[in-house]
């Protein structure tokens, strides 16, 4: 006679974590709920992984500190650590690169060997351009001449805003939109959505089972798939339910949780595709959801179960409509704005 089936949580499945923190781990200066308790108690080895250039790890360490997580720098791994290495990888030794950006980008540059300067007139041979709530036109101006006498452009980062407690405030993508703007050109991007900052991570150590853990869908979600690792996205920051019922392929989380106490979850339950509790039928150019006798699983079973199906029915054209087969399933699609309403 066999036992009963041990299950596992998130945390336990994977060997590495690599967490993002605007948004998932904390807003601003207030801790996203449970936050704190949660990663205290997982045992796998975790890394902040942030697209935020603006301050340095060690700085980044301390202010989760503050918050009462426990990190150090070597936990850290930002956009601005992989911008250097990306010029690094591309320049010789000692080239000019003109920082927009804070000290701590430009403290970053050094340490791989490259030469920080502030100014077109000081003749940089790449510009590398990330966070800092300082910049104004003097910093953009002294860029877009380096960028149009043909400097190599790296961007940290491209996240278009900042999630804060006090809402979402413009982030450094949306100075590289006025660089593109002003030039013509396309900068080189170190952080998520590209592979680069989640393959440096991953480089710390010898893991064999990471996991990404983030809200946004454009840049933690689509910068894991690029990766090629899974992912588990939470609702505590930019991205709703609904993104992610309907976001593209290269934006499909493998897991979706409404904060970080689900890393202590079972992790099969939380895996996007069909839910025991949810009866799910894909009709042409429909989905229809209706509830099982017993449904089981929290309120986002029915999140994952639609996302499953419009993924596998979503083809070139329309969306495919959501429908409630009964009244329990309409009430929980209506919960999370699944359902159309006209």
């Amino acid at each position: 006679m066999t036992g009963p089936i041990e299950t596992k949580t998130i945390a336990q499945q994977y060997d590495c974590l690599l967490i993002d923190l605007d948004g998932t781990v904390f807003r601003g200066r207030e801790p996203t709920n449970g936050a704190v308790q949660s990663l205290d108690d997982v045992q796998s080895r975790k890394l902040f992984v942030t697209n935020n250039a603006s301050r340095s790890a060690d700085e980044v360490a301390a202010h989760l500190r503050e918050l009462g997580f426990t990190a150090t720098g070597e936990d850290i791994v930002t956009s601005a650590q992989s911008a250097a290495h990306l010029l690094a990888a591309q320049l010789p030794v000692g080239s000019k690169v003109l920082i927009v950006g804070t000290d701590a980008l430009a403290n970053e540059i050094s340490a791989v060997g490259l030469n920080p300067v502030r100014r077109y007139d000081d003749s940089p041979v790449a510009v590398v351009q990330g966070l800092s709530t300082t910049i104004g036109w003097p910093e953009l101006a002294e860029a877009a001449l380096a960028i149009r006498s043909g400097a190599l452009w790296v961007a940290a980062n491209v996240d278009p805003t900042l999630p804060t407690e006090r809402g979402l405030l413009p982030g450094n993508g949306s100075l590289v939109a006025a660089l593109r703007t002003a030039t013509g050109a396309e900068p080189q991007v170190a952080g998520k959505p590209g592979p680069q900052l989640m393959t440096d991570a991953v480089s710390r150590g010898d893991f064999r089972a990471p996991l990404v853990v983030g809200d946004r869908l454009d840049t933690d979600i689509e910068g894991a798939n690029a990766a090629g690792l899974p992912s588990l996205m939470v609702l505590t920051g930019v991205n709703t339910a609904r993104d992610a019922v309907h976001a593209k392929p290269a934006q499909r989380p493998t897991y979706i949780g409404h904060d970080l106490r689900c890393l202590h979850e079972d992790g099969e339950r939380l895996k996007v595709g069909p839910q025991p509790g949810w009866q799910v039928d894909i009709g042409s150019g429909s989905v229809t959801v209706s509830a099982n006798a017993d449904p089981v699983g929290d309120d986002l079973s029915i999140v994952r179960a639609v996302a499953s199906a419009v993924w596998a029915a979503h083809s070139e054209g329309q969306p495919p409509r959501i429908e409630g087969g009964d009244d329990s399933a309409r009430d929980a699609l209506a919960r999370w704005s699944l359902m159309r309403t006209d």
